[in-house]
């Protein structure tokens, strides 16, 4: 009788998990029609950028552009919701933890947060030159609201000096009612878009050819010089 041969066990192929070519290849014609569009956005005005000089510029077809954006306008508000992201990566924990931060904290522990916070705000401003690319295109939307201005004013603006002018209250030991800290909040961040928005003037002014890391120092240095005088002569 002859005997039966055991099955031969069946190899199982090891599967290897890899990012599709197709989607990098999505990701990186999504990141080049958006890098043109910010900086057609910001040499001219909404009415005046067309859709097909932001294709030609990227590198793409009109139809291509229509399929990850839609219209002009979806367009414009993925900007917008881009430089949102981007803010947001560079300056979110410092945001999380000052407003983490209980409101018993006394005045010297919030100003050392308001500093942080302040710091991680110009480091991306002044110093970083991913911001420059859409300096334009904020500076356009402050000057002229557009279809983004919502967008920036709800989710960046309007946090951001929310959350500054309520640290400052802290300091000055008053109500967060009260419109002192928000002036005082408002100054703050409008120092910072002289290196930004204004960065030309402010590089002439200073006789600087760019921002490396030691001109950013001189400008932290002396964000934590005004930080340091809220409230010194506050009675």
């Amino acid at each position: 009788m002859s005997k039966t041969a055991a099955p031969k066990k069946k190899k199982t192929a090891k599967v290897r998990a890899v990012a599709s070519p197709g989607y990098r290849k999505g990701d990186e014609t999504r990141q080049r029609i958006l890098d043109a569009a910010l900086t057609a956005f910001g040499a001219a005005s909404f009415k005046a950028v067309t859709t097909r000089r932001i294709a030609q510029a990227a590198g793409v077809s009109l139809p291509t552009l229509q399929y990850y954006f839609g219209d002009k306008e979806g367009l414009y508000r993925a900007c917008a919701e881009t430089i949102v992201e981007r803010y947001r990566r560079h300056t979110g924990a410092a945001a999380q933890a000052a407003r983490a931060s209980s409101e018993d904290r006394d005045a010297e522990t919030t100003r050392a947060q308001l500093k942080t916070l302040i710091r991680a705000l110009a480091g991306f401003l002044v110093g970083s030159t991913e911001a420059q690319r859409w300096s334009q295109f904020v500076g356009r939307e402050l000057r002229d609201p557009g279809p983004a201005f919502e967008i920036l004013y709800e989710n960046l603006w309007r946090p951001g000096v929310e959350l500054i002018a309520r640290l400052i209250a802290r300091i000055l030991g008053r109500p967060q009612s009260d419109p002192a800290p928000r002036i005082q909040a408002l100054l703050l961040i409008s120092s910072l878009l002289a290196f930004q928005s204004g960065r030309s003037i402010s590089l002439r002014t200073m006789h600087w050819s760019s921002i490396g890391p030691e001109q950013l120092a001189m400008v932290l240095a002396s964000l934590d010089t005004q930080i340091d005088a809220i409230g010194r002569n506050h009675a």
